[in-house]
């Protein structure tokens, strides 16, 4: 019997991937690649790096949306889930259970703060966010959520009624009941939902993703302090913030947090298998899972997977063993360091902000080309960063994206492999693009005015 040969399929299609794509697919998704030009093809990747059917080298400053703290196809991640293919390991028994998720999960506790106790594994970031939802609930009988303004949980259901993009979930309603949002970093506004004593969980990321959003001083700890004191649980969203991305193995370390409900996925298999999980403390587990005849009141058909716990257990070897936590730290404050005086030196840069190797850099109207800005604007709010992202890609071989709808923000997440030559040619690469999109020249202008035609500027604010 003839073995498929991933080789010769790959190699059978090449050329054609886009194509294939949009007959089977996403057509939709092909036509704004090629759009904005973003239409490689793509034929491998490795560490920091993508490499094109021409074996053009790209920086890859967006991380699979922070996907690949490891770096892409680390090889290291990769020869443990060989050795697990090779054991022939039992994988989900259903009716039973297996070594290595009780070990990922004794590790992953050893790591988080003492307020959690016990791991639920998930397949995936908005899996790990709706357990939060469904368990916070029927841990404490009530039925209310309280998030942010600009939160971005997930796009299940549950998810997206916690998030607040619209973009996203206007053509989706009706959502799920009893979810408010708050305004970000606004106390006052927190305790206002809690004393009536019916939210269930609060539940907001330490940094939000959407806009790159830092949470002013005080904030998180005060929403703590308040959860206690209202017997609401607090949840602390590190789907993206997790495994080195901010400096430290979780964001919350930064604020002395101890949350009740911890959320976490993308870097933790690497990159190469779903995976996620949720981390909950004792009270929480012991009130949804009390009794025999509610073993199974939770679960997930793949998740704990033995090649997702391998590949769980080598991320956390290779983020300690290369130091890449530290790594982030020292690089993010470099490329902090040295970004920030681009506010200074560009009328159209308004702020530089980061901790560690999540970074963004936000756009505002110039004194000067205020007409030309206001064109553009006009077309479509937030269009200027596109003035940023397509040409960083096109003539620099830099892969970022923007950080919200209807915001002018860029943010990057690179693999904490990143190193200080990767973050010259980002830098010098930023400051080329930004000479050029600051002029806001009739062709630009032309281009965003094509874009904004066709569509293409919403789409690429994942």
């Amino acid at each position: 019997m003839a073995e498929l040969d991933l080789r010769e399929l790959l190699a059978a299609r090449a050329g054609s991937t886009l194509d294939s794509h949009a007959r089977s697919i996403n057509p939709q998704f092909v036509r704004l690649l090629r759009t904005i030009g973003f239409d490689r093809s793509w034929s491998r990747a490795e560490g920091a790096y993508f490499f094109d059917s021409q074996g053009e080298r790209y920086l890859d400053m967006l991380g699979g949306f922070g996907m690949f703290n490891v770096g892409r196809n680390n090889p290291r991640v990769r020869a443990v889930l060989e050795q697990a293919l090779e054991l022939d390991l039992p994988g989900r028994v259903q009716l039973g259970v297996t070594t290595l998720p009780a070990i990922l999960a004794e590790r992953l506790l050893a790591l988080a703060p003492p307020s959690v106790g016990k791991v639920l594994f998930t397949s995936s970031g908005t899996e790990a966010v709706e357990s939060a939802i469904k368990l916070g609930r029927a841990a404490t009988g009530r039925a209310r959520v309280v998030t942010a303004d600009h939160a971005f949980h997930g796009l299940t259901l549950g998810s997206l009624s916690a998030t607040s993009a619209g973009e996203f979930s206007s053509r989706f309603q009706p959502l799920l009941p009893g979810f408010t949002r708050v305004p970000w970093g606004d106390l006052d506004a927190v305790e206002r939902e809690l004393r009536s004593e019916d939210v269930a969980l609060v539940m907001l990321e330490p940094i939000q993703g959407k806009g790159l959003n830092l949470p002013p001083a005080g904030y998180l700890e005060g929403v703590q302090a308040l959860c206690r004191r209202y017997g609401t649980l607090f949840c602390v969203d590190e789907v993206q913030t997790g495994f080195g991305r901010t400096g430290k193995m979780f964001a919350l370390e930064h604020w002395g947090l101890e949350p009740d409900l911890i959320p976490i996925a993308k870097s933790l298999s690497g990159g190469y298998v779903p995976s996620g999980a949720l981390l909950l403390s004792d009270r929480v587990f012991d009130a949804v899972f009390d009794s025999l005849e509610n073993a199974l009141a939770h679960g997930s058909t793949f998740a704990p997977g033995d090649l997702a716990m391998a590949a769980g257990l080598a991320t956390l070897h290779e983020l300690e063993q290369q130091q890449l936590v530290a790594h982030s730290a020292a690089l993010g404050a470099e490329l902090l360091a040295r970004t920030q005086p681009l506010v200074d030196r560009f009328d159209v840069v308004k702020a530089v902000r980061g901790l560690g190797l999540m970074w963004a850099i936000e756009f505002g109207e110039p004194e000067s080309g205020r007409l030309a800005w206001q064109l553009v604007e006009k077309a479509q709010r937030g269009l200027f960063s596109q003035l940023v992202v397509v040409p960083l890609f096109q003539e620099h071989r830099v892969m970022t994206q923007v950080a919200g709808h209807n915001v002018n923000v860029i943010k990057v997440l690179p693999p904490l492999v990143f190193s200080a030559d990767d973050l010259d040619w980002f830098v010098g690469a930023l400051e080329e693009t930004l000479e050029g999109a600051q002029r806001l020249g009739r062709s630009a202008v032309g281009f965003a005015l094509k874009m904004a035609k066709a569509g293409a500027a919403a789409q690429l604010r994942r």
